[in-house]
């Protein structure tokens, strides 16, 4: 890639920061500006780089698509993230979103089941240098968690299921906040935040996302 194609990426970047997420409800800055440096073109396959700032899921391959920047945004700015945080992402995809996640957080342990797919990322994220050092890469069932580094500050399931798995809410420290799409028929993304009362769940919006796989999943 050429100084002046960085360049002409880095304005896109900036344009989808300010018609996708700026202009609908994305207000936090810190995902705003992790949004406007993480490449996403690098997390795509060749033939629909071009797209990679537009706004809708794009094919990466083995039936699984990267989300739109906004839902990606979305997910993330409800985790409202600290610096000190740790993070568990189930469904590493291309990678695209545990990059935004680690550019927040402490840590980030993202665990994908399609072996290819983990492995992509592994190597995309390890491009991104002191970023991607904080993504460790796991594969494995996703609805089972990855209870060596619970418990979690944060989790962001990339999947669908009936309901959130039990394993998943077992590895949620207190105060930590958990969100995923839920629902049968109907998917709405859901988060569930734990409190010293007990979990509190709040519903953001209507999605869709392909199904969780796992022990756990539909």
């Amino acid at each position: 890639m050429s100084a002046d194609d960085d360049t002409d990426r880095a304005d896109e970047r900036a344009r989808m920061v300010a018609r996708q997420l700026r202009a609908r409800d994305i207000d936090d800055e810190r995902v705003l500006r992790a949004c406007a440096t993480v490449p996403r073109e690098l997390f795509v396959p060749p033939e629909v780089a071009a797209d990679a700032y537009t706004d809708r899921p794009l094919p990466i391959g083995l039936g699984v698509t990267i989300s739109q920047p906004y839902i990606v945004a979305l997910m993330t700015q409800a985790l409202d993230l600290s610096p000190t945080d740790r993070v568990l992402e189930v469904g590493t995809g291309s990678g695209y979103g545990a990059a935004v996640l680690g550019a927040l957080a402490a840590h980030v342990t993202t665990i994908e089941t399609l072996t290819e797919h983990a492995d992509a990322a592994r190597r995309r994220l390890r491009d991104l240098g002191d970023l991607g050092d904080r993504v460790e890469v796991v594969t494995g069932d996703g609805s089972l968690g990855h209870p060596p580094g619970a418990p979690y500050d944060a989790i962001s399931v990339t999947a669908a299921a009936a309901e959130v798995p039990a394993p998943l809410l077992d590895q949620l420290a207190p105060g930590g906040r958990l969100i995923m799409p839920v629902g049968e028929r109907v998917e709405e993304l859901v988060r569930i935040t734990r409190t010293a009362g007990g979990d509190r769940r709040e519903v953001l919006t209507r999605v869709r996302f392909v199904p969780l796989t796992g022990r756990h999943g539909r």
